[in-house]
C-alpha cells in the first residue's frame, strides 16, 4: 500500500518539446548526412571502377583488392584501410604522390603525374574506405 502510494504522488515526467525551427535544422541536417552518405557511395562505385580499370587507376597491377583479378603483389593487399588510416587526407596524399613521405617507392604519383585527377583520386580513396 505505500509503495502504490508513493507512486501517486510523484509527478509524470515533463515532455520535452523541439521549437520548429530546431525541427527544421535537424530535418536539414539528417538530409545533408544522407545525401552525404549517398555521394561517398557513388564516389566509392566510381572509385572502384577507376581501381580496376587498366588504362587509368591500375591499382591490381600492384595491389589485392577483395573483388579485383589477376592482381600483383608487388605493392601491400589493400585491406582495412580505414581502420589503417582513419584519417582519410592521408590516403588522398598517398595516392596523389607517395613520394613525399616515402621517396623510395615504386608506387606512380597518380596526382603530380596528372595520370588521376583530384575527383577521380577522391573517388578511388571513397573505394579504398570500404575495403
Amino acid at each position: 500500500m505505500l509503495f502504490s502510494t508513493y507512486i501517486r504522488k510523484t509527478k509524470s515526467p515533463e515532455t520535452f518539446v523541439i521549437p520548429s525551427s530546431a525541427r527544421t535544422a535537424l530535418a536539414a541536417l539528417v538530409l545533408l548526412l544522407s545525401a552525404s552518405a549517398a555521394s561517398a557511395q557513388s564516389g566509392a562505385a566510381e572509385g572502384e571502377r577507376i581501381a580496376f580499370d587498366r588504362s587509368k587507376g591500375n591499382c591490381l597491377t600492384c595491389h589485392v583488392i577483395k573483388g579485383g583479378d589477376s592482381p600483383g603483389t608487388i605493392g601491400p593487399a589493400l585491406t582495412d584501410l580505414k581502420t589503417k588510416y582513419p584519417d582519410r587526407n592521408d590516403l588522398v596524399a598517398i595516392v596523389n604522390d607517395e613520394t613525399k613521405r616515402n621517396p623510395q617507392t615504386v608506387m606512380p604519383p597518380f596526382g603530380r603525374n596528372r595520370i588521376l585527377t583530384e575527383k577521380e583520386i577522391n573517388a578511388i580513396v571513397d573505394f579504398l574506405q570500404t575495403l
